[in-house]
């Protein structure tokens, strides 16, 4: 039996579905569901951005990561190169969310 045809398609969300859900379950017009979301939105960013780890409570963590320099490979030709530091960013969904999206 084909593996695929027993997964379920996953689907995306788009800010301007979450624009739509506030908008039929809250009432807010669509501008200031719109306005809204990225308001909040622009914050996280913003904060992210001053170096604060985000953390949503039921949702998950936002964190901030510095990685040193350290020594590659280039996949193509295998010649190795120095890889410059950086920060990244990760998250971690709350065991809350975890549990709710292996539920079946």
């Amino acid at each position: 039996m084909d593996n695929k045809s027993n997964k379920k398609k996953i689907k995306t969300l788009t800010k301007a579905d979450i624009y739509l859900d506030l908008y039929s379950k809250i009432g807010y017009s669509r501008q200031r569901s719109a306005d809204l979301v990225n308001s909040v939105f622009d914050i996280i960013r913003e904060k992210l951005c001053s170096h604060y780890n985000v953390k949503l409570s039921g949702f998950g963590n936002f964190l901030l990561r510095d990685k040193k320099a350290r020594m590659g490979r280039d996949p193509k030709t295998g010649r190795g190169l120095m890889i410059e530091e950086r920060r990244v960013l990760v998250f971690h969904p709350s065991p809350i969310l975890r549990k709710k999206v292996n539920d079946k």
